[in-house]
């Protein structure tokens, strides 16, 4: 079901701790989490003090530099049921029902996987709800690469410097190396298809 309200932002509000946590517990000053992960310092303190949000790709940094997987940031219990997959091969999942998979709220934006993990399968497709507002986060690059395919609303996505605005029907497919980020700067839900590689769950 579409998403027509702003998401709350009550989930996300442990990932900061959690990246506080995880960080002492690995004796990592904040200097040293931002070289490995690649992010500033300052952005990192915002983030760890509740005052910034972070994005999917950015935390999948932060995860691979403290050694955790991503859905160790986030509450034991994921927003949504958990997922309904019918037993398959290592090379091929199927998942079934609307409610079929797990959600992960970061920030302005909802993450709803689209698929269980498949051994040796590398994309990640998800279903993104993008809230209205929120602070722009800073443009980041990473490995990989990143597909994002606009059903409802609008997105400004900046690519290596440059504000494209995204409309029902447009996408944009790039190397994720390139400095990027995406905001939502009207005031309605704007619902992403976006495909990242490698995966982060």
């Amino acid at each position: 079901m579409p998403v027509t309200e702003p998401i709350e932002d009550t989930a996300s509000a442990q990932v900061g701790p959690r990246i506080r946590e995880f960080r002492k517990q690995r004796g990592l000053t904040l200097r040293s989490l931002a070289a490995r992960s690649g992010l500033s310092i300052g952005f990192l303190s915002q983030v760890e003090r509740g005052i910034s949000s972070i994005g999917l790709t950015a935390l999948g940094s932060v995860a691979s530099a403290l050694g955790h997987p991503v859905s160790e940031f986030f509450d034991d219990t994921p927003a949504a049921n958990d997922p309904v997959v019918v037993p398959m091969p290592s090379h091929f999942t199927l998942t079934r029902g609307e409610n079929a998979a797990t959600q992960y709220v970061s920030g302005q934006q909802t993450y709803r996987m689209l698929s269980d993990r498949g051994a040796g399968l590398v994309l990640e497709p998800m279903m993104v709800h993008i809230a209205p507002g929120g602070r722009r986060e800073n443009a980041y690059g990473h490995a990989g690469e990143e597909f994002a395919y606009v059903i409802s609303g609008e997105l400004l996505y900046e690519v290596d410097g440059v504000e494209h605005r995204l409309r029902p029907g447009d996408s944009v497919h790039l190397r994720s190396a390139v400095p990027h980020r995406m905001y939502n700067d009207t005031d309605t839900v704007t619902t992403v298809v976006s495909v990242v590689t490698p995966r982060l769950f």
